[in-house]
């Protein structure tokens, strides 16, 4: 399990045999970079032992804090800073802390293992239950190492994948014999194997009638403090911090932030592929005005089609579960590079959807119908299709529709757009863009932090009247407060994506490895997909596009060349 956990960790490793508890760390050097703050982590008063991944950006404060309660600290890590304060509060000792993190601690006061995840999932944990065994790990894959049990596929994580987007909710995976801890989840395993599981946190969207009459004006001033504060926050540790820069409104507007608090020499890296059916491969006109302007050290990495198909593998075997979007292989080949210079980054994932930058979002202001109309824009098939698609087995019945009618109904939102934005914040985020991001990037040994994701932050934008984030085409507010910031240029420019096109109109050499891999005798043997749906994508590919225009025939052999690669293999 370790050696397969070792690119997200290649600067150290550890294990420690507990008795009945054992634990092992890869460790990427971030904050305290000596020898005191390798994990696994002891406590030798009590004898608690940690493993952690992530970063706890305040964890100064609570050192502090921690000191003036009598605690003496050997280290500066915040890996320690975790463990005392579990020390002095107990469970509740994630309510304190800022960042992304996934930790298990044993207490053998108690005999008990407590793991614990972020508020909105930044950090992974998978979990796997065998006969008298538990495990658990950073990534999917560690856990189909660490076993020889066989594995099964989940109907309702299949349904999800195929219907939700690519979506599959927690702590549902695509194999049955695995789950995952929901973001802003604490689980307790005591040694006979028993589980408590709660959530610890959620954002609420009922807005507070106190702020009934706050105007725009002084919504933009809270949200320009709290997003500056998220963007300083992430810039703690020892070691230099970069930025992802797309080109777009959320990146810039990260580095113009940072450019205001005084940060110089400030690396810069966007990523860029070949033109194909006449639609551009970059944005390199947008990301150079923001380096320029901001006078950052820039770099441009260019990636040209065969180099892309050449690495589509290495891609494939990083993703801890199968992930559909085009620009996986933009983040996998853009990590590579940007970890020969940096090993910590912030990007700009989340402002979409904690701001509603996305289309679908308007049609839900005025919706009679919320799950109707969430299903229309969002969905990539309908039940009918599904079962087209897939082999009997495999038919768990309308799972994805249920799954979303049961999520706005239990919502702490009242009207349909903020129901949809509930979900995609605490669900959608969480399983495709977080994900795809942490799983690239730490593919190299590099370390994302997401600002917008910082959870004051999240709480705040929930309770900004949805009017002032969908007008103006999405994300209004924060639109208005980046002009104080950066060019007019980027900011009105027509919303884009990483652009990969090679993947996005499968022809040449995409659609050989599409072809090899649904016709590969491996795949006649799963038996996943029905025959005839794989020839009318196949013969007609761009003719099969989701309403999020994504191409169907490559969502399935993704998933097809995923489960060969880590199932199969």
């Amino acid at each position: 399990m370790s050696e397969v956990l070792a690119p997200r960790g290649p600067d150290d490793d550890g294990i420690a045999n507990l008795g009945w508890v054992a634990f092992g760390h890869r460790r990427l050097k971030i904050v305290d970079l000596s020898d005191r703050a390798a994990q696994p982590m002891k406590d030798d008063d009590t004898g608690c032992v940690i493993v952690f991944n992530g970063c706890v950006y305040n964890h100064d404060a609570l050192r502090a804090d921690l000191e003036k309660r009598g605690h003496r600290f050997f280290s500066r890590s915040d890996t320690e800073v975790i463990l005392r304060g579990y020390i002095e509060w107990g469970r509740d000792c994630v309510l304190k802390m800022n960042g992304m993190f996934a930790f298990a601690i044993f207490d053998p006061r108690d005999e008990q293992v407590f793991l614990a995840r972020d508020r909105l999932g930044i950090k992974p944990l998978y979990l796997r239950r065998e006969p008298g065994c538990v495990r658990f790990a950073s990534s999917l894959p560690a856990l189909l190492a660490g076993s020889d049990e066989p594995v099964s596929i989940d109907a309702v994580g299949l349904h999800h994948y195929m219907s939700f987007h690519s979506v599959v909710p927690a702590p549902r995976t695509i194999i049955s014999e695995v789950r995952k801890l929901p973001p802003a989840s604490r689980l307790v395993i005591d040694r006979n194997g028993c589980e408590a599981v709660e959530t610890w946190w959620q954002p609420s969207f009922r807005r507070d009638p106190a702020e009934a009459d706050t105007d725009f004006g002084e919504w933009r001033e809270r949200t320009t403090a709290a997003l500056n504060e998220a963007v300083r926050r992430r810039l703690t540790g020892d070691v230099p911090v970069g930025v992802l820069l797309s080109g777009g409104l959320d990146s810039s507007l990260i580095v113009g932030l940072l450019a205001q608090h005084g940060q110089q020499g400030l690396k810069t890296f966007s990523v860029g592929f070949e033109t194909r059916e006449d639609e551009e491969g970059d944005e390199f006109r947008y990301s150079d005005v923001i380096a320029e302007r901001f006078g950052t050290d820039h770099h441009q990495i260019r990636v040209p089609s065969g180099e892309l198909l050449q690495h589509l593998p290495a891609c494939i075997q990083a993703m801890s579960e199968p992930m559909v979007s085009h620009d996986n292989i933009a983040f996998y080949l853009l990590s590579r590079e940007v970890s020969k210079h940096v090993k910590v980054v912030q990007s700009g994932q989340g402002a979409d959807e904690i701001f509603a930058g996305y289309h679908w979002y308007p049609p839900m202001m005025d919706s009679r119908t919320p799950l109707d109309d969430y299903r229309a824009v969002f969905f990539d098939r309908d039940h009918a299709e599904y079962r087209r698609a897939i082999d009997g087995r495999y038919d768990p019945g309308d799972a994805s529709s249920a799954f979303v009618e049961q999520h706005f109904a239990l919502a702490d939102a009242e009207l349909p757009i903020d129901m949809a934005m509930h979900l995609d914040t605490t669900v959608m985020l969480v399983e495709d863009p977080v994900k795809r991001v942490d799983n690239m990037t730490m593919a190299w040994g590099l370390e994302a932090r997401v600002p917008f994701l910082d959870h004051e932050l999240v709480e705040l934008a929930a309770q900004i009247p949805p009017g002032y984030k969908v007008d103006g085409g999405g994300k209004y507010i924060l639109k208005e407060l980046a002009r104080d910031v950066i060019p007019a240029a980027v900011i009105d420019r027509p919303k884009g994506y990483f652009p990969v096109p090679e993947l996005k109109y499968l022809s040449g050499g995409s659609l050989e490895f599409v072809k090899d891999t649904l016709n590969s005798r491996a795949a006649a043997g799963r038996g996943l997909f029905r025959r005839a749906y794989l020839d009318d994508l196949i013969d007609a590919p761009h003719e099969h596009i989701t309403p999020l225009r994504g191409s169907k025939l490559w969502q399935v052999a993704l998933l097809e060349a995923w489960l060969q690669s880590h199932v199969d293999g």
